[in-house]
């Protein structure tokens, strides 16, 4: 591990810095190549450590133990994962011949109902695990920064982006295996989301969701700020809202998907963060009753079942109600039921995948 920590306070309130491998006592050169390496931080995440760590040692000695002991473990279990057959590459295993090309098929040929975790490579199993260890550590660091005064808050809100950012890849592995699964999708698109997916398996740091988590965040966070009103359920004015703070990308998507029944059923579920069947009862219990609207606290009350329309700003409410509407989802498609079948973050990487691919065939020819 090569974090250069700043350990030492100097007397203008600088640190000094140090080699942060001095704090993780014997720890074990890998035995692989630095090709090998699976790398555990990425470099902005790197440099929010060698900010962090140092004024953790300097206020919490205790705890700088603990954060070096958690780090020195998760570069273990990064090492450890290192040593698993790359998906990337030619193997040859006990079952056969393994090739990209091959675990891209077998993904897109198997679609055996149920859990798949027993199809996943082993690889892709453990990367997981490094993963939310990772999201667990970057929350707790930002927690304990903001812990340790406003001149800090700045650093805190960073690694609290970084923890939304990890726990978007963990979304992108979701999204990724729904699209591959759809039949009616272009076998090209499949074939790519595919290939996506071992990208994310074999370093856990995906491009693509890399460039829309910043725009998910941001819908997450206005739709946090935003107190639709329970009555049209339609969120005509909340979704202008959001839009406008977003980038074109997003506006796109809205102008040209929102006219479709599946993309706008997934995002009044995402708005409401109800049901599309409980957001049609509610729909007609207010229209029997009479009344305009309601609030998110009264939504409950009405539907006479409780229910989480609200949500915080923190990682786990988003991936929470992302995995309750995503098998909600899967539910329908599975019983062939009316209603969303994918999720919106299904739809909207399905819609940049499908705009990148065009702009790629347009540059194709425009050179040809």
């Amino acid at each position: 591990m090569t974090i250069s920590a700043d350990e030492n306070q100097t007397k203008n309130g600088q640190f000094e810095k140090v080699d942060i491998s001095a704090f993780l006592g014997t720890q074990k050169k890998s035995e692989f190549s630095p090709e090998e390496k699976v790398e555990t931080f990425t470099k902005k995440q790197l440099e929010l450590l060698n900010q962090i760590l140092p004024v953790i040692s300097s206020n919490d000695k205790e705890h700088f133990e603990i954060y070096i002991n958690r780090i020195a473990d998760m570069e273990s279990m990064a090492a450890s994962i290192a040593r698993f057959p790359s998906l990337l590459e030619r193997q040859e295993l006990a079952g056969g011949t393994r090739t990209r090309a091959s675990l891209i098929e077998s993904l897109i040929t198997h679609q055996d109902d149920g859990d798949r975790i027993l199809r996943l490579p082993s690889k892709a199993v453990l990367g997981k695990s490094l993963l939310v260890a990772k999201i667990h550590t970057l929350s707790d660091l930002a927690k304990f920064a903001k812990h340790l005064g406003k001149e800090h808050d700045a650093l805190s809100r960073a690694l609290d982006t970084e923890t939304n950012f990890s726990m978007f890849s963990l979304l992108a592995e979701d999204v990724y295996l729904n699209l591959i699964s759809d039949g009616s999708q272009p076998i090209e698109f499949r074939r790519e989301w595919a290939l996506s997916l071992l990208l994310l398996w074999e370093h856990w740091n995906d491009q693509a969701s890399e460039n829309i988590a910043p725009v998910l965040q941001s819908v997450w966070m206005a739709r946090r700020r935003l107190a639709p009103a329970f009555g049209t359920m339609m969120g005509t004015s909340e979704l202008l809202m959001i839009s406008m703070q977003m980038d074109d990308q997003w506006i796109n998507f809205i102008k040209q998907k929102m006219g479709e029944d599946g993309v706008s059923q997934a995002m009044e579920e995402f708005l409401f963060g109800i049901s599309t069947e409980q957001i049609q009862n509610l729909r007609t219990i207010l229209r029997t009753q009479g009344i305009p609207a309601i609030g998110r606290d009264e939504v409950s009350k009405f539907l006479g079942e409780h229910v989480k329309a609200d949500a915080g700003l923190d990682y786990r409410d988003f991936y929470s109600m992302y995995t309750v509407r995503r098998d909600n989802a899967r539910a329908r498609a599975r019983m062939r039921l009316e209603g969303p079948h994918k999720t919106l973050e299904d739809y909207f990487i399905q819609f940049v995948t499908a705009l990148d691919k065009e702009k790629q065939n347009n540059d194709t020819f425009a050179k040809s």
